[in-house]
């Protein structure tokens, strides 16, 4: 018989007759960062700090509690969104090369429909040191006013870091600190904050040209080594100077490759050049930089500017000079014609005055020159034509021609020429035609088309007709609704203020609802008259369908049930005449239509029956189209929610196999009608086949109801995937699955455990979910004693206090640090109460009973060290937890009040009967000064030996559970019985 089909007729899987009360729980969080970081600082009341060095792998472990099993998402501080999924691990948040600016605040959340989400944050430190830096100033005082005179150099060291850096010098071999040297002083300024050290060379002396070490340091936190500078100072250092081997300004003409050289003529050490363009990222694309040399190749007008040569050498301030390219061009030709300015009137009249102007930019400016034409032939100035030029330094270039006492012989052409005095670039040449038919621009809206209504989506036709001689060009705005201008203008389409048109017409593709409004069309003032804009006003109106909520929506109901469905009218253009229609599938139920005043529309379902299910839909509609409500009702159970912390969950019974206990609620389990059965379907990871199994139910299942299943006969060491399939009359749920995984139980046959709370894990303990608060693990470099004082450890038991270093040296390559032990402590102050408490479970242990000295009852010897000083000590209770058909719990050791400060060991022998853990439980005293701490922990077979002085004497009264105390070589099963 194969292994599958074993496993499938050996399933034994049995539904619990006693179904748990509700299990239900809201989330909780903890941040649980990986090992590979460097150090994890606790902060009272606070966030933690987290500390990883450039470059390593950030990995944070949020861990969960809560029922059902809570969704989890990962948030940063300052982002706008969530971190990106290749972050993401489950429900781990992981970082790899992390740079510097990917520190922060990081949050993980926890929610589950259940009370409020858990939120926990953890702050990551990035760590790193960056090449240091030596610049040099000199500083050489000879004005009259002072009374001395002086050389002096200062050398400033500086490098990026965090944390901050400590910098060290050296001149050649010899190591340089305040006051080793009269004529040396080390400084940091004030405003650099630690981040700079000066080196200050006063009256500069022989000896003092040498070589400089800068050396920066964080201290190897993190395991960042340092790093170092040097520079030499000598008489020949100088500060960079420069100068350029071109003309300036440099005219080219487009096309042309031009070269800018820029050479150093000074400074030691000799200085390294860059080109730069102000007020811009980069160069042009087409640039090929080679040390102090740039080439521009094929240059056009946009490349034309300000280029600037930036020489630097750490010593002074860098050296700049700068050029200007001049591309030669002229582009954006205007005219625009200006009747007799002395009369109102518009129009051109014999024997008034007329002014044509022509205006282009041009580069360079002052190789701008204009020429008049009439009718093809050269023009002059004269007395009744008279042509004027603007200045050649304004920027663009504008030419008049005055026509003074305007004739009928003055009718005809009139053509502007512009054109750059050394030719090879194209001359602009603009017609003006002068004539009887000359004439302002008048502008109009066609008939019938002041007032559009179009559908979304359509394309529409703005058109503006524009008569006169010659006609202009139309310029196309949106203005308020009213005409009345808007403050923050709305943008066209293209996302412009405004749009030309050289024909009169807007078109406007897939117009959308936002586009709706008035828009204006007016003349502009170039390439026309130079008068009043003549203007017009367009309204469009933009018809849409309705929108309805909800668009999709699934409801689920029991046989029998009535509800309502109702949809519900967000808004519509046009918002009259609207109809409403409901159907189930393709039968119509009603129909209607809206009120001025109704918002929505619904539909009752008296009684649900077998053909109620389905999709109902309910269509709103108006001149525009329709808007669809859609409810698909279901008698769908949900999907059951795995149960993940069931104790004792993975079993053994056999070398080969193992057993797992399956347990899981229903989600709203009313919603529909009874469940009958689940179908569960397993099969082994990497798998294909799959078994099945049904789990009939019999009853209702309550709310929080946790239901249990045993499977049995599962391979080791696989791991299987399970699905979990709720039944009703309706037909198969939704569907959940998980992954159940075989692992070990911790000491499946326990001789030794040791947990000195190094490891942030805790060696596998946990708080227990039923107390009032948790117990805090700390270290000395964390706890902050001045909080509460006169109670609490100053460090671990074994007097691990902080990471030490050398008194303040210079150099840092001496430092040696040492991780601070850790302990377990809970904390009493403010907002504890006297009698809350605070539990602290192991992990579950299985007996040894095949190598016990009494194969019934084998013998464990638990010993810890705990520190109770204060004046408000509480109590100190340790239980034995043991797991059988019931949850038992009984005390082995107990102690109450103040011990002093210091640290001492307790042992117990403890008598087993099957799996157990064993409980720290804290007790608050009266009072803050309270603190109850303990280290330490081991669990060994056998009776306890060398038991310590103060084992019986640190007891209490006789009272039964310090009589356990004394008898610690009895039975734990046995004192129950006496009990």
């Amino acid at each position: 018989m194969g292994l599958g089909v074993r496993l499938l007729w050996l399933l034994i899987g049995v539904l619990r007759a006693v179904r748990g009360q509700g299990v239900y729980a809201p989330p909780t969080v903890h941040i649980l960062p990986s090992a590979q970081g460097c150090a994890v600082e606790e902060e009272r009341d606070a966030e933690r700090v987290y500390t990883v060095r450039e470059g390593d792998t950030l990995e944070l472990q949020c861990l969960f509690t809560g029922h059902p099993r809570p969704q989890i998402r990962w948030t940063k501080a300052g982002a706008t969104d969530h971190l990106n999924d290749l972050y993401l691990h489950n429900e781990t948040l992981r970082i790899e090369n992390i740079s510097r600016h990917q520190g922060g605040r990081y949050y993980c959340k926890a929610e589950n429909r259940h009370g409020v989400p858990a939120i926990r944050s953890i702050r990551v430190e990035v760590y790193f040191l960056d090449d240091p830096v030596i610049t040099v100033h000199q500083s050489v005082g000879e004005a009259k006013e002072q009374f001395y005179f002086e050389r002096t150099v200062f050398l400033r060291c500086v490098a990026n870091s965090n944390p901050p850096v400590h910098y060290t010098w050296r001149r050649g071999r010899e190591a340089l600190t305040q006051g080793s040297d009269a004529g040396v002083e080390i400084y940091e300024p004030f405003f650099t904050q630690g981040e700079t050290k000066i080196l200050k060379l006063k009256n500069l002396r022989p000896q003092d040209y040498a070589t400089y070490t800068c050396i920066s340091s964080v201290r190897s936190v993190c395991g960042i080594e340092d790093k170092s500078t040097h520079f030499s100072l000598s008489n020949q250092t100088a500060p960079p100077s420069i100068k350029l081997l071109l003309e300036d300004p440099l005219v080219v003409n487009p096309g042309e490759t031009i070269t800018l050289v820029c050479v150093a003529s000074g400074g030691d050490p000799l200085p390294s050049l860059k080109w730069v363009r102000p007020g811009e990222e980069e160069l042009p694309k087409r640039s090929i930089v080679k040390r102090g040399t740039l080439t521009l190749t094929a240059v056009t007008l946009d490349d034309g500017g300000t280029y600037t040569c930036v020489a630097s050498n750490n010593v002074g301030n860098p050296a700049k000079r700068s050029t200007s390219i001049l591309v030669r061009g002229l582009r954006k030709g205007r005219f625009w014609i200006t009747p007799d300015p002395y009369h109102n009137d518009d129009n051109i009249q014999i024997g008034r005055e007329v002014k044509i102007s022509c205006q282009v930019e041009a580069t360079p400016p002052e190789e701008l020159q204009f020429s008049w034409l009439k009718n093809g032939r050269p023009l002059r100035s004269s007395e009744r034509m008279v042509i004027t030029h603007t200045d050649t330094d304004v920027s663009p270039g504008t030419t008049n021609l005055d026509i003074i006492d305007l004739k009928f012989t003055d009718f005809g052409t009139y053509t502007c020429v512009a054109s750059l005095r050394n030719g090879g670039i194209p001359e602009i040449s603009i017609d003006v035609n002068i004539s009887s038919t000359t004439v302002p621009p008048e502008l109009t809206v066609p008939r019938g088309r002041s007032h559009l209504v179009v559908q979304e989506g359509d394309t529409v036709d703005l058109q503006c007709l524009v008569s006169g001689k010659p006609k202009p060009i139309i310029l196309w705005s949106r203005v308020e609704e009213g005409g009345a201008a808007v403050a923050a203008p709305a943008l066209m389409q293209d996302g412009s203020d405004q749009v030309e048109s050289y024909d009169g017409v807007l078109r406007i593709t897939n117009v959308t609802r936002d586009m709706s409004g008035t828009y204006r069309c007016q003349t502009s003032q170039y390439n026309g008259f130079n008068v009043k804009p003549r203007e017009a006003l367009i309204q469009l109106v933009v018809q849409f369908p309705p929108v309805v909520e909800p668009v999709n929506i699934e409801i689920r109901q029991a046989l029998g049930r009535a509800f309502v469905l109702s949809c519900h009218l967000l808004r519509a253009h046009p918002a009259r005449l609207l109809r409403y229609e409901w159907k189930l599938g393709s039968r119509l139920l009603t129909v209607g239509q809206f009120t001025d005043q109704q918002g929505d529309t619904e539909y009752q379902v008296r009684a649900l029956n077998r053909e109620g299910y389905g999709e109902y839909t309910c269509d709103i509609t108006n001149e525009a189209g329709a808007g669809r409500c859609s409810f698909l009702v279901t008698g769908k159970a949900y999907a059951p929610e795995f149960y993940y912390d069931t104790y004792s969950s993975l079993w053994q019974n056999r070398p080969t196999v193992y057993s797992f206990k399956l347990q899981w609620t229903q989600m709203e389990p009313s919603a529909v009608d009874r469940i009958l059965a689940y179908r569960l379907s397993f099969k082994q990871v990497g798998q294909s086949r799959w078994w099945e199994q049904e789990i009939p139910i019999d009853g209702n299942i309550g709310v929080g109801e946790l239901l249990t299943y045993n499977l049995t006969e599962l391979v080791k060491p696989e791991s299987y995937l399970v699905r979990l399939t709720p039944i009703t009359r309706f037909g198969e749920g939704d569907v959940t699955e998980r992954i159940i995984t075989y692992s070990p139980p911790v000491n499946p046959h326990l001789r030794e455990f040791q947990c000195g709370f190094e490891d942030e894990a805790l060696c596998l303990f946990s708080q227990d979910k039923s107390d009032v608060f948790d117990w805090t693990r700390h270290s000395a470099t964390t706890r902050d004693t001045k909080y509460t004082p006169n109670t609490g450890p100053s460090s671990d038991h074994t007097g691990s206090k902080q990471g030490t270093d050398t008194q303040n040296q210079d150099t840092t390559h001496n430092t040696s640090w040492v991780s601070p032990g850790f302990y377990m402590y809970i904390e009493t102050s403010r907002p504890r109460l006297e009698g809350d408490k605070a539990r602290l479970l192991s992990p579950t242990f299985n007996t040894n009973s095949k190598v016990s000295s009494n194969p019934h009852s084998p013998t464990y010897c638990l010993a810890f060290y705990y520190h109770m000083y204060g004046k408000h000590i509480g109590a100190l209770n340790v239980l034995l937890r043991q797991k059988g058909q019931t949850v038992t719990e009984v005390s082995v050791w107990s102690l109450t009040g103040n011990q002093g400060s210091r640290w001492m060991q307790a042992k117990v022998t403890i008598h087993p009967t099957t799996a157990f853990q064993i409980v720290m439980e804290g007790v608050r005293g009266p009072g803050i000064e309270g603190d109850i701490a303990i280290d330490d922990v081991s669990i060994e077979e056998g009776e306890c030996k060398d038991l310590p002085p103060n084992n019986l004497r640190s007891l209490a009264p006789p009272s039964l559970p310090h009589i356990w105390q004394l008898c610690v070589s009895v039975s734990v099963a046995l004192i129950g019985r006496q009990r």
